[in-house]
Parts: C-alpha cells; sequence; structure tokens
C-alpha cells in the first residue's frame, strides 16, 4: 500500500512540475565565436546598450622566454574585469605590444568598453514602430544612429 502512494505521489508531481514551472526569459548571449568570450574589437550597432564603464588590463609574460601574451588571453582578462561590472559584452578591445617593464618581461596593456544590453521594447520585438517616423521618442537609440555621440552612446 506505501509502495502504491509514493507511485501515485511521484506520477502526480511529475505530471503537474512541467506546468508549475514558469518560462525564464530566454537571455541572448553573444559570444566572439574565435574566442569564446563576448569581446569584439568593433561596435555593436545592431542593438541598444549602456555603457557601464572602461576596462583595463594587463597581460604579462612569465619569464623572458615565455611567449607574449595572445589575443584570446588578453581577451579573456578584459572579459573578467567586464564581468566583475555586470557586462553582457565588452566592444572596443584594443592592446598593444608587449612591452618590457621594471616587473615583466612583456605586459600587453589592453582596453575596451563594458556594456549592458537594454531590453528590447514590446514594439521592437514585433517590429512595430511605436509612434510616427516624425516623433522623435521614436528614433532608434542604437549606436550606428547617434556616431556623432561621444563612445557610441544613445543621446539623452
Amino acid at each position: 500500500m506505501r509502495a502504491i502512494l509514493i507511485s501515485f505521489t511521484a506520477l502526480v508531481m511529475a505530471i503537474s512540475s512541467p506546468g508549475m514551472a514558469e518560462d525564464a526569459p530566454a537571455k541572448t548571449v553573444l559570444v566572439n565565436e574565435e574566442f569564446g568570450v563576448p569581446v569584439f574589437p568593433y561596435d555593436l550597432t545592431d542593438r541598444p546598450y549602456k555603457v557601464l564603464g572602461e576596462v583595463k588590463a594587463s597581460v604579462r609574460k612569465a619569464t623572458i622566454f615565455s611567449k607574449a601574451p595572445s589575443q584570446e588571453k588578453i581577451y579573456r582578462e578584459l572579459w573578467e574585469r567586464g564581468q566583475k561590472l555586470g557586462a553582457d559584452a565588452v566592444v572596443k578591445a584594443e592592446y598593444g605590444d608587449p612591452k618590457i617593464t621594471a616587473l615583466s618581461w612583456g605586459a600587453s596593456a589592453a582596453k575596451g568598453v563594458a556594456i549592458k544590453f537594454l531590453a528590447p521594447t514590446p514594439a521592437d520585438s514585433h517590429g512595430v514602430a511605436s509612434a510616427s517616423a516624425g516623433d522623435a521618442s521614436a528614433q532608434s537609440s542604437t549606436p550606428a544612429d547617434n556616431a556623432g555621440s561621444e563612445a557610441g552612446l544613445p543621446v539623452e
């Protein structure tokens, strides 16, 4: 009798749990496929975002005989710094040639801009404009549209 009760309870839970679970909103993950991290040497113009701040990193060689830091290692370091700011991606990533410093046999300085993507409005997700084309509030706020603004930010 006890085995039947446990089996029935397990069956009820298995049937009802998919209906009770809420679908979590899908988070769009953007990754530079070449390096496996969301760090890009260019600006992303396909969606609006806000800038969280500049990220800087210095990647060093261990010894004089070590290889120079690879682009992948530099991008991973920039991504770690961007994650600490809560970024979805790092854009405009730049780095220089390794230079000998007092503390390293070769350090590459790198910097980029940490960004957080803005949530699309319901009108944007259906491809329908929310206002007339002449309305200033209906204008797109992608970085490409505001090329003259500082750091590719939408002008407020």
